[in-house]
């Protein structure tokens, strides 16, 4: 079995919830004239997001795969990154669904992050959009306490496309997410999920710095080789 590439499938990613808080983030990149990253627009107000794209514009990056939309973007948005940046990704939450039509012809584009509340909404319906986006501590969450999450995810592992993750930390004790990663030991739980969740594209969830997610990226890279080729 040849080797997995996770140096092009882990994605470094533009995060943050403040005002601002993409531009050192964003800074660092075109420093490291890095041209590939994903970027999570969900925590940013359209003004805010405006001043992202005008910045990516004059920046290093020439491809954004991966892009956390949130509910309130516009169609302009969605193929102003597709023509740029090649966007093919794009994640929403189980809300999304109330937007689809918002978004002509990017349905199937549209990937899900689903919510650990162990519930469900009616409006949720995967077949309609591309597929699943696996936000790999949620799953753990949910597993972990067997949700109606994890049955709604897990029963369709055959039949729906899973396209795309979202990486971040995971705390056993408290059987939660972690976005502000502190220790490598909050990357062992991915040591305990299927294989069948690790999709194409793995984007950094996190609010860490750039050169903290390089540095995390190298583990990751050894920890899922080690995951996928290990000798049982």
């Amino acid at each position: 079995m040849p080797k997995i590439d996770f140096e092009n499938r882990i994605l470094l990613s533009i995060t943050g919830r403040k005002k601002g808080e993409w531009k050192e983030k964003l800074e660092d990149l075109n420093e490291l004239k890095i041209k590939k990253a994903a970027l999570f627009l969900e925590g940013f107000d359209q003004r805010e997001r405006k001043k992202i794209y005008r910045a990516l514009l004059d920046s290093t990056l020439k491809e954004i795969p991966l892009c956390h939309a949130g509910n309130d973007m516009e169609i302009e948005e969605f193929v102003f990154l597709e023509n740029k940046f090649k966007t093919k990704y794009f994640t929403i939450h189980e809300s999304g669904f109330g937007f689809l039509d918002k978004w002509p012809g990017f349905k199937k584009k549209l990937y899900l992050e689903m919510n650990v509340d162990d519930y469900v909404s009616p409006k949720v319906r995967i077949e309609d959009i591309g597929g699943f986006c696996v936000d790999l501590s949620h799953f753990k969450m949910a597993l972990t306490s067997w949700t109606k999450d994890f049955d709604y995810t897990y029963l369709r592992k055959n039949k729906v496309k899973f396209g795309c993750n979202h990486l971040n930390g995971y705390n056993p004790e408290k059987n939660h997410d972690m976005h502000t990663v502190k220790s490598l030991k909050d990357f062992d739980y991915l040591k305990t999920l299927p294989k069948f969740i690790f999709s194409k594209f793995i984007a950094l969830e996190m609010y860490n710095s750039i050169d903290e997610q390089i540095k995390f990226k190298k583990y990751l890279k050894n920890l899922l080789l080690n995951h996928f080729h290990r000798k049982i």
